[in-house]
């Protein structure tokens, strides 16, 4: 008998908390308080910081962030929108999937061009939490 399987890559902790340094130095230079979440390829939380004045309820949307880019294959949050805006019935029905987060601030983290973790950050502007999560990403590839 034999047993099927696939190897898939994964963000070291090492990466993760990289990560976690080149974002927390964006955020900073952005002026906003944020909470950070990296997981790995399959959304497991691997590492997480949350800066001092950040709301507590963003410890669970950076999360949710960074497990909705893993599960998806890689999907950045904010590029959900242009595939849901002209699909009503998709659109009301998958936002009650559990943990989903459908705006920015959820993005891959990619080596080699492949997806192997994700980072998910909360706290500021949707745009502002783009930068942030772009910047710690940058700090893998």
């Amino acid at each position: 008998m034999t047993i099927d399987y696939v190897m898939a890559p994964s963000v070291t902790l090492a990466a993760a908390q990289r990560a976690i340094a080149a974002a927390l130095k964006e955020a900073e230079a952005e002026a906003v308080d944020v909470c950070i979440a990296v997981t790995d390829g399959a959304g497991h939380l691997l590492s997480m910081a949350r800066m001092d004045r950040a709301p507590l309820l963003c410890v669970q949307i950076a999360q949710d962030k960074a497990y909705s880019v893993a599960a998806f294959g890689g999907l950045p949050t904010g590029d959900w929108w242009r595939l849901l805006e002209s699909e009503p019935a998709l659109l009301h029905g998958i936002v009650k999937t559990d943990r989903l987060v459908v705006f920015g601030g959820g993005v891959p983290l990619v080596a080699d061009g492949r997806t192997v973790g994700a980072i998910g950050v909360s706290g500021g502007s949707s745009e502002q939490d783009v930068r942030v999560a772009e910047a710690g990403a940058a700090a893998v590839g």
